[in-house]
Parts: structure tokens; C-alpha cells; sequence
């Protein structure tokens, strides 16, 4: 059986990239989705007329016990786990601090930071070699935002993505000797609908002459990365960050 890969948030962007990348690669993926159901059966039925195999589980991982159904629906249709990319992330409407409520900055970490968090902590009890498994390699998804502050747009956004980092690190170093790696990509000025949901679906038209290399991203140039840290090419990688943002 294929290996399997399980890749949060891949209906749309960065995640349905990977999800793609990653079929064309091997693996057997899940795709994982909020609500968007039809968007997530798109993608599944585009890995399978290529030959692939996939699975869409909807889950709100900001939820622990949709969390631990999403793994145990893998278990279930898709072993033994190998891989897992901590994709899914929500950011808010454009704000400054002082306009923030406690209930926009809960879910942001809630989804972000608390979700990444709790799906990793099941990849790990499935990969550990100490729990009988094979090993494997986590990615997270964080953004350049962790380092770049998004100072009158996103902080609370930043901030979780800050927790992240926190995370890759202490992670990468606990379960080492358990057979699995641990790594981060953070993209930035990418060309995904997740600008649409801050309210300005063409910020990074708008922001694009202030990147050093004068553009925005793709999503399958930051899928292209998160593969390389799943891969066995980044066999001695762990605890790393690769930043994807035009040279920001």
C-alpha cells in the first residue's frame, strides 16, 4: 500500500496543491475539509483519474474530537500513516489590536495554533517508533507573518502563527529519537483565497513591488517545499524552517 499522507485544510490553496504534488508522488492522501465538501471530492476526483488514491474526511481540527475521528477514518481506510502537513488556517478581517474582541483572537488560535497542536499529537502516537510505528516526517504550515509581526492587518493572525514556530521547534526535538521529523514552511504574499477572507482578495497585487523578487507566490512553489521536508531527500532535517516569501 501507498504511504499516507495526511494534509489539513486541502480543499483549496496551499493545501489542495500538496494534496496534488503528493498523489503524483505515491502517497495516499487525505484530504481533509472543513465544509466545503464539493471543493474536497474535487480534489479526490482528480487524484483518482490520475491514478491516485485519496480520501476527503471533513473535520473542524480546531475541535479535538473531530480531530481524533479525522485519524481514526485513516486508520480505517488509509495505513499506516507517514506523513502529516498541518496546512489548515484562518485568518480575519483586517484590524488593529485595540479593535479586537476575545472571540476573533480565540478562534483564530483555536484553529491555527491549537488545531496544529492536536493533529500532530495524533500523527505521533500513530509514527512513533516507540508506539510501534514507522516513523515519519510533520509539516506545518506557518507564514512570515510569525517573524514579519502583520502589524495593522493580521497580529493575532502573527501571533499564531508564532505559536507554531514555538511548536516545530520543542516537537522536532521531543520526538526525535522516535523516528520522526518535524519541520516548517512559512509562506507569505501568496496567491490563495485566504486574502479574501482579511477582506482584500488582491493584497498581494497590491503589496507586490515592496517583495525583493517583485511578485507573489504560487501555491505549488510552497507545496513543492512542504514535499521536499516529507521526503527522504530532507532525511537529516528536522526542527527547520524554509521561509517562502519572495525575499521578505
Amino acid at each position: 500500500m501507498n504511504q499516507v499522507i495526511v494534509i489539513t485544510g486541502a480543499s483549496r490553496g496551499i493545501g489542495a496543491a500538496t494534496a496534488r504534488l503528493a498523489a503524483a508522488r505515491g502517497y495516499a492522501v487525505c484530504v481533509n475539509f472543513r465544509k466545503n465538501q464539493t471543493a474536497a471530492d474535487a480534489i479526490v476526483d482528480d487524484i483518482q483519474s490520475k491514478g491516485g488514491q485519496a480520501v476527503a474526511v471533513a473535520a473542524d481540527i480546531s475541535l479535538e474530537a473531530d480531530v481524533v475521528r479525522l485519524f481514526k477514518t485513516v486508520d480505517t481506510h488509509l495505513w499506516p500513516l507517514a506523513a502529516l502537513v498541518n496546512n489548515a488556517g484562518i485568518l480575519k478581517t483586517q484590524m488593529h489590536v485595540e479593535n479586537m474582541d476575545a472571540a476573533r483572537i480565540h478562534r483564530i488560535f483555536a484553529v491555527n495554533s491549537v488545531g496544529c497542536i492536536l493533529c500532530a499529537r495524533e500523527a505521533v502516537k500513530r509514527m512513533s517508533s516507540k508506539k510501534g510505528g514507522n516513523g515519519g516526517a510533520i509539516v506545518n504550515v506557518s507564514s512570515a507573518a510569525s517573524r514579519l509581526g502583520s502589524a495593522g492587518e493580521y497580529v493575532d493572525y502573527a501571533a499564531s502563527k508564532g505559536a507554531i514556530d514555538s511548536f516545530t521547534i520543542g516537537l522536532s526535538q521531543e520526538v526525535a529519537a522516535e523516528g520522526i521529523r518535524v519541520n516548517a514552511v512559512r509562506p507569505a504574499f501568496i496567491y490563495t483565497d485566504i486574502h479574501a477572507s482579511g477582506g482584500e482578495p488582491d493584497r498581494v497585487d497590491r503589496i507586490k513591488d515592496a517583495i525583493p523578487l517583485k511578485r507573489g507566490g504560487r501555491p505549488e512553489e510552497v507545496a513543492n517545499a512542504i514535499m521536499w521536508l516529507v521526503s527522504n531527500e530532507a532525511s537529516y532535517v528536522t526542527g527547520t524552517f524554509i521561509d517562502l516569501a519572495g525575499g521578505k
